[in-house]
């Protein structure tokens, strides 16, 4: 088996300290490791496949003379938009969760369960979803295919550590009444309808990126599509209400069908014994959850869903790592 290697760019971080976490787990046939932060941790050590790995300062000198096969960024869109294509013109494919190449018709925008092959139209560089997009198109592509989608409605409920370490604290500290430092507003006992800034359509960009990313990765700018983002008082896991307008006739048989076949999904659908999909149970799992499936009967043909993904694990570090290993030719 060919052996590659690899680098990832904000180590230290939330999501980077997942991508080392799931990268142990899955055992990559990679030789070599570069870990990437910012000045200050660089020097700092980790302990990572069971051995001390320098942290290495971002900077070209260190990146160009190491031939490094595969990169996954999580280091903001400025970092990425100045250092992913360095990595690139070296050969690197770098496999960024920011939003800095998600809406570039040149960058493709890959869920592995969705649009795999998508990730080998690249030019160096390939695109990681929101969160909140990626554990929602998972659910969605089945059915797309079976029924047709004509009309989408968003309604999530957001998880602290999505806004990183920063939002994670507010939570923590405003427990004991400390006041925030990274939302406008408590969140402890609180949601707030606002994630990212508002833009002058009065979505916000959040609600906005979850719009354009859904139609980019499912290869339909057709669709209708309306989204409200909220963030509420929960540490791990992103939850989403959706409801789907069909083109085709669908049967609540049908629906369960098609989701129970899906890569990466579960189904977790029992109302009769309380048993559906919570933050709680999806903390630090890869597989995206559906339940509370019932048909739409306000519409000729339509259904609500609600899903659950760990947003740190599926909804950023294992989507990104599951798009090497695509490329990699392994199975994800």
């Amino acid at each position: 088996m060919k052996r590659y290697t690899m680098a990832v760019v904000g180590a230290t971080g939330m999501v980077g300290n997942k991508f080392l976490q799931v990268l142990e787990e899955r055992k990559l046939p990679v030789d070599t490791y570069y870990l990437y932060a910012s000045a200050k941790s660089a020097g700092k050590t980790v302990n990572f496949m069971g051995k001390e790995h320098t942290i290495l300062e971002l900077r070209p000198e260190n990146i160009v003379d190491k031939k490094i096969d595969f990169a996954v960024f999580s280091a903001g869109a400025s970092v990425s938009k100045e250092y992913a294509p360095i990595f690139a013109a070296q050969g690197t494919v770098v496999v960024d969760n920011s939003s800095q190449w998600r809406t570039d018709p040149t960058v493709p925008l890959v869920v592995p369960e969705v649009n795999a092959e998508a990730a080998r139209n690249h030019h160096g560089i390939i695109a990681n979803p929101n969160c909140s997009t990626i554990q929602a198109v998972v659910a969605l592509k089945p059915l797309y295919d079976k029924y047709g989608i004509k009309r989408i409605v968003y309604s999530t409920y957001q998880a602290v550590s999505g806004a990183g370490v920063a939002g994670y604290n507010d939570l923590k500290n405003g427990i004991n009444g400390v006041a925030p430092t990274k939302f406008p507003y408590p969140i402890f006992g609180n949601v707030i309808p606002h994630i990212d800034v508002f833009m002058p359509s009065g979505y916000t960009k959040e609600e906005e990126k979850m719009m354009f990313e859904t139609k980019k990765i499912l290869g339909d700018f057709n669709l209708k599509i309306t989204a409200t983002t909220v963030r509420v008082p929960v540490f791990h896991g992103h939850s989403e209400s959706i409801n789907v307008e069909f083109k085709t006739p669908c049967t609540l048989e049908g629906i369960r069908e098609a989701l129970a076949g899906a890569k990466g999904l579960v189904v977790v659908d029992d109302t009769a014994n309380l048993k559906y999909p919570m933050p709680i149970y999806a903390e630090d799992h890869d597989e995206v959850y559906v339940g509370r499936i019932r048909i739409d009967n306000t519409v000729e043909s339509g259904c609500n869903l609600w899903v659950v993904a760990d947003n740190i694990r599926k909804g950023a570090a294992t989507n990104a790592i599951q798009i090497v290993q695509y490329l990699m030719g392994l199975s994800f």
